[in-house]
Formats: structure tokens, C-alpha cells, sequence
């Protein structure tokens, strides 16, 4: 392993912001990523987990250690119907989704196109159009860096939510080494919402294939999603509030086209992206920083911008959002560090 000092962290963010951190190492197997939190603590240096850089908002300056897990072997094993999928912690989440389609297996064909790493995965709990980590997660390692040893978490040890787990709540305490997906060889797949029903009526296409729903997801993202390559962005900025019934029926009083989805506990999740809409953000632009012109969940960096640039645009639409319809958005992106 190499520790690097002062190494630039841009391009290991989709919003490009300019960072330094302290030093950084990219570990190729567990052992190495024990052997780090030892040389960190010998150091008397704070760690910080990087994974694909896709939903982090990064400090000019990142003091201590950071982390960037480079694990990327991928096993399986077959259990009748099932198949469970071992993945090392630095995969490219789409292009593990995209390996499971080649293969006829099921769960995670609708999460397509989701930018960063398998290990930052679980963090977020990640999802799109009704899936969620959670509902293929079946088990996953990591190094407890506050007992120096690894655990096994299961599903229920994990403490998932929407947009949100163990791993988030304790942040900096676990560094994933490798998740294990419960997949299935049938094909089940889930086209429920809106914006994929909508595509496949357009084409004609009743019962989509497995390769039929990757292929509409990466359609369907790409036509409202910036490139990240492109135009410099985190995705989805803010989470999708979850609101009482009570609430949601008395917004629909004075907004009939108010989007929302039932949760089982009786509330309703509503989508942040058409409050956002509806208040007049989508294309606002404020110096190097902006809200998407085709999607007003996404906010963009047009370059030579920094995060507190971007958090004050941030902190602008959620006031503007809780005036008009006393709902309070939440942040998905993480400082960093934290």
C-alpha cells in the first residue's frame, strides 16, 4: 500500500469540488484495510471512508486518513431460485447491476444508472422506482473500528430506513469490505412508478423483460439526469419527505397535482422534486452552482464553485419549500467529512 500526502480528491467526486486530504490510501483486500486503521491510529490520525464520491460534499481540506476501499472481487452462489451474490466494497454499484441483467438475475435491475461504489451502498440504504438495497441485502462485512476487529452484520443488525442505516447513524465507525445480495434466477420484475410505466406504454411494452427494465431505468435517468461528467452533480440533493396523511390531504386542498405514495405506517412520501418545481427553483442559477433545467431534485456545480456555495443554495429552497407548504427537506448528500 502507498499513503499518499496533500492528494487532490476532485475527481473522486461526481460535484468536482476542489479537496485535499491529508493523505489517502486505497486498500486492495481486508487485511490491508486493518493494516490502514492501525497505521492511522499509530499516527494519532482521524479515517474517513470514501466510496464512489457520488453523494459526499466535500471540505477544501480533509485532515487525517482517507480511505477509499479498492475491492472489487465478485463471487456467487446458487441456492435453488436464488443466488447470492458476494461483492467486494470498491465495485462500481451500475456495473454490478448491469453484470446480475447479463446473467437473468433479478432484484436490483430497476437500480440502474445509481452512481458510486458497492460499499457506500448500504450506507445510504439506496433505491429507485419502488426498490431499495434493502430488499435484496442479505448480509455484509465490516471492520468495527472501534472494537479493531470484523463483524457480520445481517439485515435486521443494520437498522435500514429510507435513505438511511446503522452505517449512517454511527458514521465512521464500520468500513464495508464486501456486501452479499439475495437475488433471484425468475425474473419478478417491478415497473410501478409513474415515469417507467409511462416509457413502456409509450413503446408498447406490457410485460418488460429483465433486460427490457435496465435498459428503461438507464433510459429514463439519463434523459432527466445530468452526466455527471458533464455537468457536475450528486443526483438526487434532497430526500423525499414523508409526511402524515392529514398533511399530504391538506396540501392537495391548494395543489390537486401533488405528488405522493402511501407508506405502509399510513403516511405519505411526497416527492421533493415537485415541491422544489412548483416553487420555481428548476434552472435557477446562483454563480458557479444551480438547480438542473430538467430536474429540480438535482442541483449541478458549473465549476470554480465550493460547498458552502452550494449548501447556501441548498439552505435558500428549503426555506422557500417550508413557507409554502410546511414541509422540511432533508439533505441526501454527506459532508465530508462529517
Amino acid at each position: 500500500m502507498k499513503y499518499i500526502s496533500d492528494y487532490a480528491l476532485s475527481e473522486y467526486n461526481t460535484l468536482g469540488f476542489r479537496s485535499v486530504a491529508q493523505f489517502f490510501v486505497e486498500p486492495q483486500s481486508p487485511e490491508e484495510i486493518a493494516a490502514c486503521i492501525q497505521w492511522a491510529k499509530e499516527k494519532q490520525l482521524s479515517v474517513h471512508v470514501l466510496g464512489g464520491g457520488s453523494n459526499v460534499l466535500l471540505a477544501p481540506q480533509v485532515n487525517g486518513l482517507v480511505l477509499k476501499p479498492a475491492l472489487n472481487d465478485i463471487s456467487f452462489e446458487l441456492k435453488g431460485d436464488d443466488v447470492l451474490v458476494t461483492v467486494g466494497a470498491g465495485t462500481d454499484w451500475h456495473e454490478l447491476v448491469r453484470w446480475t441483467v447479463e446473467r437473468g438475475w433479478s432484484g436490483i435491475e430497476s437500480m440502474a444508472l445509481i452512481p458510486g461504489s458497492v460499499g457506500a451502498a448500504p450506507v445510504q440504504n439506496i433505491g429507485a422506482y419502488g426498490t431499495e438495497l434493502k430488499d435484496v441485502f442479505y448480509r455484509l462485512t465490516a471492520f468495527d473500528t472501534q472494537q479493531n476487529s470484523w463483524v457480520s452484520f445481517t439485515k435486521e443488525a443494520c437498522n435500514f430506513a429510507y435513505r438511511d442505516s446503522r452505517f449512517k447513524q454511527e458514521k465512521g465507525r464500520f468500513i464495508i469490505a464486501e456486501v452479499v445480495l439475495k437475488l433471484s434466477r425468475t425474473a419478478s420484475v417491478n415497473v410501478k412508478y409513474d415515469a417507467l410505466t409511462g416509457y413502456f406504454s409509450g413503446l408498447g411494452i406490457d410485460k418488460p423483460s429483465l433486460v427490457q427494465v435496465f435498459d428503461g431505468v438507464c433510459a429514463v435517468r439519463r434523459a432527466k439526469l445530468p452526466d455527471p461528467n458533464e455537468l457536475a452533480n450528486a443526483g438526487s440533493f434532497f430526500k423525499n419527505p414523508v409526511i402524515s396523511a392529514d398533511h399530504y390531504r391538506q396540501i392537495l386542498e391548494h395543489w390537486p397535482t401533488l405528488v405522493g405514495y402511501p407508506e405502509p405506517d399510513g403516511r405519505v412520501k411526497v416527492a421533493a422534486g415537485w415541491l422544489i418545481d412548483k416553487c420555481q427553483w428548476k434552472g435557477y442559477r446562483q454563480g458557479p452552482v444551480g438547480v438542473y433545467e430538467k430536474q429540480a431534485l438535482v442541483l449541478v456545480h458549473y465549476g470554480d464553485g465550493t460547498r458552502d456555495q452550494l449548501l447556501a443554495l441548498a439552505s435558500d429552497i428549503k426555506e422557500s419549500i417550508h413557507s409554502a407548504f410546511g414541509i422540511d427537506l432533508e439533505i441526501e448528500p454527506q459532508l465530508f467529512p462529517r
